[in-house]
């Protein structure tokens, strides 16, 4: 690790930056020590914890290089010294946290085998095939779904399109019965027009026949009398 810093030796910025780098690297190094213990889920949650650790050193390690550039040269050799030591310490965690995210059959727990042969490495095709194929036929399942789907709104389409026809010809066949309905009244009125006038001039005639007959009985009894 490295050696605890001179105050007398750099500015104090650097200090702030030297001190906090060296919360963060024993925070890693926790991290580190705690994947090696787990596998499966668990251990990559821990793995991503560590790489966000390592980023966040990585980035107070340039902002020291930064800042170690403002310390006057008569201490800078220490100041460098130290600072190569942090360089070394943190490529080494990097290492360490590739080699422990590089375990494949942790991280993966016992469904991984490196040979491609073993009973597990089949089981494990053949668990990928049947998802494949699971897959496949809900897919399939979902497109046939779809495809029902648009006919049967392509149908509902068609189907008000001929509701509205029919209302449309509904409508004017009402039409066209209030109108025929108008003419039926009309001609009730006429007939009962023409009827009133047959009766008038039946009476008027009865009438001009009852004189007339009269009148030729006048006449012939004045002749005899």
């Amino acid at each position: 690790m490295s050696n605890p810093l001179d105050t007398d030796a750099g500015s104090e910025l650097f200090s702030s930056y030297e001190a906090e780098l060296k919360l963060v690297q024993a925070d890693l190094n926790q991290k580190l020590d705690q994947i090696s213990e787990l596998s499966g889920e668990p251990r990559k949650s821990a793995v991503r914890l560590a790489e966000r650790t390592l980023d966040e050193a990585n980035e107070l390690l340039g902002q020291m290089r930064i800042e170690k550039q403002n310390i006057p040269s008569a201490t800078r050799s220490k100041v460098n010294q130290r600072f190569r030591n942090f360089e070394s310490d943190i490529d080494a965690q990097k290492r360490k946290l590739k080699t422990l995210s590089d375990d494949r059959k942790a991280l993966f727990g016992n469904r991984y085998s490196d040979n491609p042969d073993s009973d597990q490495q089949l089981e494990q095709r053949q668990q990928l095939l049947s998802g494949t194929e699971r897959l496949d036929r809900s897919s399939q399942r979902l497109r046939e779904s779809q495809r029902i789907a648009n006919e049967t709104e392509g149908i509902g389409r068609d189907t008000l399109a001929d509701l509205q026809i029919q209302r449309e010809t509904i409508q004017h066949t009402r039409m066209n019965m209030l109108e025929s309905e108008g003419y039926v009244d009309r001609s009730v009125k006429t007939l009962r027009g023409m009827a009133r006038r047959m009766a008038t001039n039946r009476i008027i005639t009865v009438a001009i026949i009852t004189v007339l007959v009269l009148l030729i009985i006048a006449v012939i009894y004045s002749k005899f009398h």
